[in-house]
């Protein structure tokens, strides 16, 4: 058990243990003014320059650049290249680049280009839908793919609002990481049901970022200088990624270092708002090495509701510190292998002067990676992590003018991983096989204060998982792909026991039944190519996921709800199909993907209502029934002209209760889901000015089960507009929500509210090396 320190109760603002998050921002800035305006180099007469840009002018790295039958090369972080070409003529070279179309270009020795490139949609690659390299076209799931320019396009600093572009994408409430508290950060796909707990896997290249104890999601965690790409999977993937992607899946694909850089975004705004993030690249030879963080601090906003605020509320602050570093060797012929080490620091102010919240991660993760293993690809990770997380709670009167201290929780945990896989591809087909194994220890550690007596809590358990699963893709001549696979998963809760007494007893110790569930998770698939640029699919399957330790020993209080933990909970269980067809044209200028899917999930563990008054609700973790969640699912994106990208999206989910022990809930509606869900994206280039503008909108949803706390739609608009100072420094102006528009994103039960109008300024800087 660990100690808490001190009486987190204070009004003062919790701060960071150690001093590195500190020291991160004035390190970067000396960093970033020692190298601000690097001096350019002249082309060597023999030498053909250039600059590989996309269509809104930002540099491409990594896009190879050849002659026909001569060299290449790869471009830099700033999109630049260099090649030495003696003949002393015109020459013609290819540059080609993932995500964009290939083009030929005819260049001459000591005259530089620009080469703009297009994008090609549908040969995008992802590596999410099949667990290795596959074309977006050749893949038969729903993926979305944020670009690095669709990321640094966004008006928000942080990741999980980005990623609301896509819809179908919701964390628990309607709140970000800067306001929500983490527990709430779990991540849901198209309907299944909004929960603390993550009903898809979010991955770091690999490594699972979903928290091991609670399933939540700190997003925080990758700094955004480190994001390649995001790619989001849709519908249900427990056949690849076990019982955390019960609705899907999300993956973090970092940078790969070509050459020594720098790169660094800072800004500062509005609700005192200050934000750093920046990685810096070192390569020779086999050996690369990256350092990596952010940084975000903001003064927040009061997120009750003006018309029911009372003296005891205060704004939402929040303040977090990430870093990690990665050092890998690849040479030639031997397999890449990296280890990264990382932490996350985190604190909040929630609202009142007594309820707090802080966070503590350390983990270390290894791996190896064997293209090409004589036999079929290699693929190996392993990982440990280790957390604490620290809140208090209270009891707020009903006129919002005193709050009492009702508990003060640690919770301590743990995790060790490991998961490795293989793949080969046998004339006409492609196998996938690999083992999995996951141990997490964790408890919650509760005092309760009562107006009469302080008691305690303390609940925990071990939990272990194990799996193995199979994929073989087969191609049927020209035209077809079928696909089958399964995953044989082993889970088991023991060593659970609860302790509870008076403060200052050893209290009582009630040992908690061992659980175990085996569960396994097929999926079938067909894709059929109808025509050039035409791509028709079909899918069907099983995922599950385990309930979390959190959900079966933590109880938790947020404002005047208290929700119970339930230690009886079993796996929930999704059963799903869906039709769907990509349409993208030989010109790669736009793409059109529609998507039908039905799912039903079995047992799903829902905050069931038990009692309700005007000063307490009080609920508990339940496996309701059986729920459905069937729609539609759309999305589009075009390049109009050579600076003009539009995307856009939109989800209808028809999401009810079909049965449930309560029979009253049946019929009803599922909690945090909107009917109707809707994003659109335009960004463009003049010159050395960029402009950036984002829609959201989303219809009314229920914050409860029982379908009587209603959060009404909305719609708001963000934008963001830079220009560049130098080839290597750029300015931007971001601002959030322009129009000021009032959102309600929770009811607990007081109605609480999304961020006001937020706008901030800052400058990102590339420097290669």
């Amino acid at each position: 058990m660990l100690e808490i320190i001190g009486d987190r109760a204070a009004a003062s603002r919790p701060r960071f243990r150690s001093s590195a998050a500190r020291a991160a921002l004035p390190a970067g800035l000396i960093l970033v003014l020692a190298i601000l305006f690097p001096t350019g180099s002249l082309a060597a007469p023999a030498r053909i320059d250039g600059r590989v840009t996309d269509p809104l002018g930002r540099p491409v790295e990594g896009a190879r650049v050849s002659i026909a039958g001569g060299a290449a090369v790869t471009t830099g972080a700033d999109g630049r290249f260099a090649l030495e070409d003696g003949s002393g003529g015109a020459v013609v070279l290819f540059i080609e680049a993932v995500g964009f179309l290939r083009v030929e270009r005819q260049a001459r020795a000591g005259v530089a280009i620009v080469v703009t490139l297009s994008p090609a949609f549908a040969e995008s690659l992802t590596v999410t839908g099949t667990r290795s390299p596959a074309r977006l076209s050749e893949t038969a799931s729903s993926i979305a793919v944020l670009s690095r320019v669709d990321l640094e396009s966004s008006a928000a600093p942080v990741v999980d609002q980005a990623l609301r572009q896509v819809p179908g994408f919701t964390l628990f409430r309607r709140s970000d990481s800067r306001v929500a508290n983490p527990t709430t950060q779990g991540m849901s796909l198209r309907g299944v049901g909004g929960s603390g707990a993550s009903r898809a896997a979010v991955l770091d290249d690999g490594i699972p970022l979903n928290d091991p104890f609670g399933g939540w999601v700190s997003w925080g965690r990758v700094p955004r200088s480190e994001v390649e790409r995001v790619e989001v999977l849709r519908g249900g993937a427990s056949d690849l990624y076990g019982g955390s992607a019960l609705a899907g899946a999300t993956q973090f694909v970092r940078r790969e270092p070509s050459a020594p850089g720098l790169r660094a975004e800072l800004s500062a705004g509005s609700l005192g708002t200050r934000t750093v993030s920046a990685a810096g690249d070192y390569a020779a030879g086999p050996w690369s090495a990256t350092a990596a963080g952010d940084f975000l601090d903001t003064e927040g906003y009061v997120v009750v509701a003006p018309e029911i605020r009372g003296p005891i509320d205060r704004p939402v602050t929040a303040r977090f510190g990430s870093a990690d570093a990665t050092v890998a060797h690849a040479a030639a012929g031997q397999p890449r292998l990296f280890l990264l080490g990382s932490f996350l620091e985190e604190s909040r102010e929630n609202g009142t002067p007594l309820q707090v919240n802080d966070t503590r991660i350390r983990q270390l993760a290894a791996g190896a990676d064997w293209p090409d293993a004589g036999s079929g690809s290699v693929w190996v990770r392993a990982y440990a992590l280790w957390e604490t997380y620290h809140q208090t709670s209270s009891a707020i009167s009903a006129d919002r003018a005193s709050e009492r201290l009702t508990g003060r929780q640690t919770v301590p945990s743990g995790a060790a991983g490991a998961s490795a896989q293989w793949s080969r591809v046998l004339g006409q087909q492609r196998l996938l096989a690999g083992v999995e194994g996951l141990e997490v220890r964790g408890s919650s550690d509760e005092a309760l204060f009562a107006p009469t007596a302080t008691t305690f809590s303390n609940a925990g358990g071990h939990q272990r998982t194990g799996a193995v699963f199979l994929e073989d893709a087969v191609s049927l001549g020209a035209r077809w792909t079928a696909t089958a696979g399964a995953r044989f998963d082993y889970w088991k809760n023991d060593e659970a026991t609860r302790t509870t007494g008076p403060a200052g007893s050893s209290g009582a110790v009630q040992d908690l039944a061992d659980r175990s569930e085996k569960l396994v998770s097929p999926r079938g698939s067909l894709l059929y190519r109808a025509g050039t640029g035409v791509t028709l699919s079909a899918s069907g399957y099983r995922s599950f996921r385990g309930p979390t330790l959190n959900e079966l020993y933590r109880s938790f209080r947020a404002g005047n709800t208290v929700t119970a933990a339930n230690e009886a909970l079993r796996a929930e269980r999704l059963t799903g199909w869906e039709v769907g067809a990509l349409e993208s044209p030989g010109s790669g200028r736009w793409l059109l993907r529609q998507t039908f899917f039905w799912m039903e999930t079995g047992n799903p563990i829902t905050n069931v209502t038990i009692s309700s008054t005007p000063s307490l609700i009080t609920r508990q973790r339940q496996n309701l029934g059986r729920n459905r969640s069937r729609g539609v699912e759309l999305d589009a994106e075009a390049s109009l002209g050579g600076s003009v990208t539009v995307s856009a999206g939109y989800l209808f989910a028809d999401s009810t209760v079909l049965s449930a022990a309560t029979v009253s809930l049946e019929g009803l509606r599922i909690p945090q889901v909107p009917r109707h869900q809707g994003s659109l994206a335009v960004r463009s280039r003049a010159g050395p000015l960029t402009l950036s503008l984002q829609a959201r909108a989303a219809s009314a949803q229920f914050e409860d089960d029982q379908n009587s706390l209603n959060l009404a739609g909305f719609l708001v608009a963000d934008a963001r507009a830079g220009a560049e100072l130098t080839r290597a420094l750029q300015i931007f102006v971001a601002c959030e929500n322009i129009f000021d528009k009032r959102v309600e994103v929770g009811r607990t039960p007081a109605l609480n509210l999304g961020p006001p109008r937020m706008a901030r300024a800052g400058l990102t800087l590339r420097v290669p090396g």
